[in-house]
Order: C-alpha cells, then structure tokens, then sequence
C-alpha cells in the first residue's frame, strides 16, 4: 500500500520552477505527510485511511481478469480489461475492490497509458502478504474474475506538449518499481510519438532509472527496461542494484549491475540542479536516505516527488 507525498506539502496548488505545474495536472491537494512521518503505531492504516487526503477519481469502474503470470517468485502481474471510461496518469494507483471482501486493495499500475489506449487495459504487479487483498490475487484471483477499480493519486508524470522538458531520475526499490515502470514506459511512448524531438509533442529530456532489490530475481521487469534502454540508448539508462545476491549474475544483466545499495556517487552522475525532476518509490528507509542524499547534491525540495510503500 502507498502514501504518495510531496516534500513541498504546505501548497494548495503546484508550482515548480522551471517545471510547469500542469506536469501535475494542477491538482489541488497535495499530501501532507513528510519525510519524518514516524511509524510508532502497531496497529498498520489500511490503504484507503492512508490515502484518505489523495485525489481519487468519482468514477469506480468494473474490470475483468484477462492475463496472470509470474512476474517474480514472489509477484504476481494481472492483466485487467477496463471500462472505457477508465483513465489514469503514469504514475498513479487504483483503489481495488474485490467482491465480497471487506478490506479494499490499493496497487500502482505498472503499465503505461499508451497500453490501455491501444488494448484497453492495465496491468498490476502485485507481491504476495497476507493482506487480504494481495493474499486473494496470489491464491483465488483466476483469468475472467470480476473486481473494480477507481484511480488515485498525486505522484504521476503526465507532461502537456507545451511543458518545459526535464530529465527525469527515477529511484526505486522492491515493488517500488511499478509506478516508476509506468513512468518510464509512458516517458518511451512520449518520444515514439515524437522521435528527435521533431516539434509534434513534449520536448523529451533523458530518464534514468536507479533500481535496487535483494536480488536479480526481484528486479521487476528487467528485460523490458534493458530493452527501452536498447532503443534509445541516447535518451534512456539504467543502473540496477542488488542487495543480496549469492547466485551468479546473468550475463546479459552485468553490464547494469552493481552490488550494494545506491551510492551518492551513483546519483551524482544524474543530478541536475536545473533540469532533473526525480521520482522516488520504495520503503520508507531508503525513500528518506536518498532525499537527503539529493538535497545534499544541489537538487531542490520541489524537484523531489516520492511515494512511500510499507
């Protein structure tokens, strides 16, 4: 479950310089959790409590199991067939309503919105526990079950043509990936449309991805960011880090590969005072560890955008 935040959290409305707030679509309440949210309580806020001050969309739509498969030995990906009403933002979740169940679910989509224009659907990756809602996707959830669906959030990138170009750094950890892998795939669909930044569309600067897990087999959808990476080697780049690896690294993946956590040198290399936009989606540990790592690079509080998963 997710608590996306601002580290600006006082605003009503979103202004970033150099950056135009309709990057945000200009939503109107911001967060107002901070990076020193303590933790103490036992008893965990479910999703909707801890989103309770998000947007969310007034329409809750019907959607229909059409794919499952093994993302990890530990993550499952559906494959949803929505409304054609439903919308959403790279970036942003669903509440997720399952029938007869009480507890209401709440995942990023990892999947861009250029898929569901062009096929109609989403996709989630969801890592087993025994929350309810994840516990029903990993043992009953079947291909054709019936769930419903409502978008939230306020951490998203949905640039406007006419927007300021900015090179995005995205760092994430574990799960942390799904939001991030939207953005990223939305990002690569932004320059398809508009290759060489020929005056069609948003002027697209460069996207970096820092992703670190335990190990290569949690490293969410590794082949298909290897491969965007691939296609425009020029705009795209990634860095991969393992925390807790004993196996051999495949072969392909060494050349993305670094052991231990993120490093400051690692992020220095991508931090632009002026022109990085960072989105940061993991644990809370590592979410406060890399802010104050980037303040300490020159990047200001307003270029920082993150999400807290617990």
């Amino acid at each position: 479950m997710s608590v996306p935040c601002l580290l600006s959290t006082a605003a009503r409305s979103f202004t970033l310089p150099g950056v135009s707030g309709v990057l945000l679509r200009r939503f109107r309440v911001l967060c107002p959790c901070s990076i020193t949210r303590k933790m103490s309580s036992r008893r965990q806020m479910d999703h909707l409590e801890r989103t309770a001050s998000n947007y969310r969309q007034d329409g809750v739509y019907p959607a229909q199991v059409c794919g499952i498969m093994d993302e990890s030995e530990t993550v499952k990906r559906l494959r949803l067939a929505v409304h054609p009403d439903f919308t959403f933002r790279a970036g942003q979740w669903v509440d997720f309503f399952i029938p007869g169940m009480e507890k209401v679910g709440g995942f990023s989509v990892c999947s861009s919105p250029g898929l569901l224009q062009k096929e109609g659907v989403i996709e989630l990756a969801v890592k087993y526990t025994q929350h309810p809602p994840a516990h029903w996707i990993h043992t009953k959830c079947t291909m054709d079950s019936h769930v419903a669906m409502r978008v939230g959030g306020n951490f998203f990138f949905d640039p406007l043509p006419s927007d300021p170009s900015v090179d995005l750094l995205l760092v994430a950890g574990g799960v942390g990936i799904n939001p991030l892998y939207s953005i990223l795939l939305h990002a690569a669909d932004l320059l398809r449309q508009n290759p060489a930044n020929a005056g069609r569309g948003y002027h697209i600067g460069s996207t970096h991805l820092c992703y670190s897990a335990k190990n290569t087999q949690e490293l969410l959808f590794k082949k298909s960011i290897i491969n965007v990476c691939k296609e425009f080697p020029e705009k795209f780049s990634c860095d991969f880090h393992v925390t807790a690896q004993t196996a051999d690294i495949n072969q392909e993946l060494q050349p993305y590969m670094n052991r231990g956590r993120l490093s400051e040198g690692g992020l220095r290399r991508h931090v632009h005072p002026n022109t990085t936009l960072c989105y940061l989606c993991g644990p809370p540990p590592m979410i406060e560890s890399v802010v104050q790592t980037l303040l300490s690079l020159g990047l200001s509080q307003e270029r920082i955008l993150f999400e807290k998963w617990w």
